[in-house]
């Protein structure tokens, strides 16, 4: 039985979106003076900036700063609704959703619900290692990461002493590379500052790819640049290398050798998320979903998938799928929003690559721009400009702002605290 969530009842064509991230947020900000009635789903009450995870997991920024509350966007439009609840199961006939509060009807599903870590079927990975997919995991990390450095501090035992402080990074991609560059620079001007009874010349960091290169979504250039700046930094870098396993403890290579820390990151994959309901010959790749030219699910005239969640297949410029960045969820969802709100015919989605930024330190980025590459410290400063502009809230990019240039003029972070979840004894 349809529950009406508290929802105005009037005779606007319902357009539900799953996810509040890049996709399904720009899609019900650019839906919101339409006559459509906009419902936004999502577990969480608010929008988390992805690409700045790994800076609040390195104690550079607050996790308030890149969060933003969905029901202060909301605030001024009568026809966008949010609800905190988690969908279960899609009825594609009645054209019904279920979710943990309750069903809702729709007369336009849009999935933008995300992906989730991939673990590539490891039990062990999963149980053992730190993903970064979210604030609260991003704010998990720190805690780890500074954990351990205050359990070294207690113990004279070298072996352990050894472990808790060696971290490694698994995925040489932009989260991979911009986390272990951010953290060899709090090695090196911050921790020894905070710890000054350890010696963090025996700290380890590692760094550990699959591939033959770093940043495989970016140029040859670009990868040899950043592990050259990972080196200059003092990241030990493996490439053509796999992790097998890891207990929390050891970690065994695909070369067969092993070696010991208590921290390994997880950044090397991502999966599409299944929901109960839909097809599943309609998920392909990375269990994304698959999407004709107008991002519009085969055999439904009314159900889309934006951003990461999709593959458009068809497009020969990207036959294995679109990169899975912020700016590919946000042309779609701009597109999306001038179909669903035009009388004319539809308009294909045709993504406009407008470049691709990493940064692995201070005064070290790389930059893949349409017609030119460059890195360095233009490519550095354009990539905090890039990221700063793209925060949503004035308050948060002030915030970032003031973060980012202490840090600049002093080396130093200001946000080293332990937040343990609270737990009444």
């Amino acid at each position: 039985m349809e529950n009406n969530f508290n929802l105005p009842r009037n005779n606007k064509k319902r357009v539900v979106i799953i996810g509040a991230g890049f996709a399904g947020l720009k899609l019900a900000r650019k839906l919101s003076a339409s006559a459509y009635q906009v419902v936004v789903i999502d577990k969480q009450n608010f929008h988390q900036f992805q690409p700045l995870f790994y800076q609040v997991a390195a104690s550079g920024i607050e996790p308030s700063s890149i969060s933003f509350p969905v029901r202060k966007i909301f605030q001024l439009h009568s026809n966008l609704h949010f609800r905190t609840t988690a969908l279960t199961s899609v009825d594609t006939q009645n054209q019904m959703i279920t979710t943990e509060a309750g069903e809702m009807h729709y007369d336009y599903l849009v999935l933008a619900n995300g992906v989730n870590t991939n673990y590539f079927g490891s039990a062990n990975l999963e149980k053992h290692s730190l993903p970064m997919k979210s604030t609260a995991e991003a704010i998990n990390l720190r805690n780890r990461i500074l954990s351990s450095f205050e359990k070294a501090n207690l113990t004279e035992d070298k072996t352990e002493h050894a472990k808790l402080m060696s971290i490694v990074i698994v995925g040489g991609g932009p989260t991979g590379v911009e986390l272990a560059g951010s953290i060899a620079e709090m090695r090196r001007f911050v921790l020894p500052k905070d710890y000054p009874e350890l010696d963090f010349g025996k700290m380890k960091i590692r760094l550990y790819e699959a591939a033959p290169r770093l940043l495989n979504g970016m140029s040859d250039n670009a990868g040899a640049k950043a592990l050259k700046f990972l080196k200059k930094l003092g990241v030990e870098v493996y490439l053509n290398t796999r992790i097998e396993d890891y207990d929390g403890d050891k970690v065994s290579l695909s070369d067969e050798t092993t070696l010991y820390a208590k921290n390994l990151i997880w950044t090397a994959g991502v999966s599409g998320r299944q929901t109960s309901g839909i097809e599943e010959e309609l998920y392909t790749r990375g269990k994304r979903l698959s999407v004709d030219e107008y991002n519009r699910l085969k055999g439904h005239e009314n159900i889309f998938a934006i951003g990461d969640a999709c593959l458009v297949e068809g497009d020969q410029h990207y036959p294995n799928g679109h990169p899975q960045v912020a700016q590919v969820a946000i042309q779609q969802a701009n597109n999306l929003a001038r179909n669903l709100k035009t009388s004319r015919s539809w308009k294909p989605f045709k993504y406009i690559d407008k470049g691709s930024l990493a940064t692995i330190g201070r005064n070290m980025a790389v930059a893949d721009l349409p017609g030119f590459r460059f890195s360095g410290v233009f490519a550095w400063f354009l990539w905090l400009f890039v990221h700063l502009m793209a925060i949503v809230g004035v308050k948060n990019r002030f915030f970032i702002f003031v973060n980012w240039a202490q840090s600049y003029f002093s080396r130093d972070q200001s946000l080293r605290i332990l937040i343990s979840p609270y737990n009444k004894k």
